[in-house]
């Protein structure tokens, strides 16, 4: 027996072959498939551009800050909100002077022909006065007009409160947005994490695949009866089939940590490394189901996006209503007009549409008779009203059980995570004692064989099962809509 640098031993003998096509199976089977599953993950967000030769170093809080700060999803939901407080604005501009505008025209006028020298205040009493269009001179008017609602029946008060739950649900939709991409960005970090850790273990395995290799040959070379040329054909043959599993391996962890850098918008040439070097479980105080079914309902953004929609349906339902009743409003107009080579004529009853002004104001009153049509707009908000309410209760049942599910799949993550380290631990001793053995020429090499796979599986079943209880902290936080004061309160601990 020998011992050799990776820690483990290598046995001579016939079975070192069966060995070798063990250990390379396990780490196709342990390695590969949790690596390819992080790396389907990371490749959803746009691509990034400039240029940059450095490596950038995260943690966990420092990547979804840094996802959150240039994420086009938020800020585009962002702008969706900036649309709204806008109209919300608008809403409230409209309780002053709903209508207020002017209206300027400029052309030429004609002068007056007065063949019978009449005075110029009697022109219009004179049939022989006419426009003289050889003789012109500039026109120019001016016409404004002003409308103040009085009394609305509630349309303007209710227009605004809806304009206002419009601003509400928009905000909670950026909430949920930048719920989505912290979660996102956290789920990339760890499995990053994962695909770097499981890379090691390929490469601690090929460090003994390496030494079986060499130990066969060296076996061959001294003539051992109990190996033979089958023996290392056989090896050979298994030894391509685990460098096309560690090309494959390789791949994913470079996949993975570009799906990371794309999702930080990192620059063209610009790596990025965890600042973890092992994935440890996140730090997390258990609570009760009920406690975090409670916490969602207050704190989910999308039931505060059904609670303001509510509003804004209920609002809309007024001001569909107050179409049934008369509005009062205050109007003013105006008008002035002015050409040079024409002449005012002050009579009451007279005027010249080139030379004239005037002003008038006073009361009114506007209703819409169609009452089928009024009916039909109320019925229409009524309707949209009640099916966000219906859609409301719909989600809540559904946030209860995303909850219910997420917090269920914690512990079942947690009680894989302390059965794989307690078989861990296990597996050391088994293979220490096993080593112990061989150095004192009383172990077994089928036992050896055991315990080396035995313990790479576990570390690599230890590493996935660490990564999925992170990714189920992580979705519990989303699910109870604490994920964002976890972030910014300091609570979610991670490297």
């Amino acid at each position: 027996m020998q011992a050799h640098s990776s820690g483990y031993l290598i046995m001579s003998k016939a079975s070192l072959s069966g060995f070798f096509s063990s250990l390379v199976l396990m780490v196709v089977l342990v390695t590969t498939s949790p690596i390819l599953s992080v790396a389907q993950t990371s490749t959803e967000n746009e691509t990034y551009s400039g240029a940059s030769g450095d490596t950038v170093r995260v943690t966990l809080v420092s990547a979804i800050e840094r996802a959150l700060d240039i994420s086009p999803e938020v800020r585009a939901s962002v702008s969706k909100a900036d649309y709204s407080a806008a109209r919300l604005s608008f809403a409230r501009s409209s309780r002053f002077l709903t209508e207020f505008t002017a209206t300027s025209a400029h052309a030429f006028a004609p002068a007056i022909d007065n063949p019978n020298n009449t005075p110029i205040d009697r022109l219009y009493l004179d049939p022989d006065v006419r426009n003289d269009w050889e003789d012109l001179s500039a026109f120019n008017r001016v016409e404004f007009e002003a409308l103040q609602p009085l009394w609305t029946w509630g349309q303007l008060g209710s227009s605004i409160k809806a304009a206002k739950a419009g601003v509400e649900v928009d905000e909670a939709g950026t909430r949920m947005t930048a719920d989505d991409v912290a979660a996102r960005t956290g789920e990339l970090y760890y499995g990053l994490l994962l695909a770097d850790a499981l890379g090691r273990l390929t490469r601690e395995a090929g460090d003994i695949v390496d030494q079986a290799k060499e130990e066969i040959d060296r076996l061959l070379e001294e003539g051992d009866p109990d190996v033979d040329y089958a023996d290392l054909f056989q090896v050979q043959i298994t030894e391509q089939e685990f460098l096309q599993r560690v090309i494959e391996v390789e791949e994913s962890r470079k996949l993975a940590r570009a799906g990371l850098s794309r999702q930080l918008f990192l620059p063209e040439g610009q790596s990025i490394d965890p600042n973890a070097v092992v994935l440890d479980p996140i730090e997390l105080t258990l609570l009760s189901l009920e406690s975090y079914q409670q916490m969602a309902l207050q704190l989910r953004p999308e039931l505060d996006q059904v609670s303001a929609g509510i509003s804004a349906r209920d609002a809309l339902v007024d001001v569909a209503r107050s179409d049934y009743y008369p509005k009062l409003f205050l109007g003013v107009n105006g008008k002035w007009s002015y050409a040079d080579n024409r002449e005012r004529q002050r009579n009451p009853y007279v005027s010249d549409p080139f030379l004239s002004r005037g002003i008038r104001a006073g009361l009114g009153m506007r209703i819409n008779l169609n009452v089928a049509q009024t009916r039909a707009k109320v019925e229409q908000a009524e309707a949209q009203r009640s099916e966000v309410r219906f859609q409301g209760d719909a989600l809540r049942q559904l946030v209860l059980f995303e909850v219910e599910e997420a917090y269920r799949k914690v512990l079942i993550a947690f009680a894989a995570v302390s059965s794989r380290e307690e078989a861990l631990l296990i597996s050391k001793k088994w293979l220490r004692d096993e080593q112990i053995n061989f150095d004192l020429d009383l172990g077994d090499t089928e036992n050896l064989v055991k315990a080396v796979q035995g313990n790479l599986t576990l570390q690599a079943q230890r590493e996935e099962a660490v990564h999925d209880y992170n990714v189920a902290v992580i979705r519990l936080l989303r699910q109870t809509g604490q994920l964002m004061s976890a972030i910014k309160d300091g609570t979610l601990l991670g490297l």
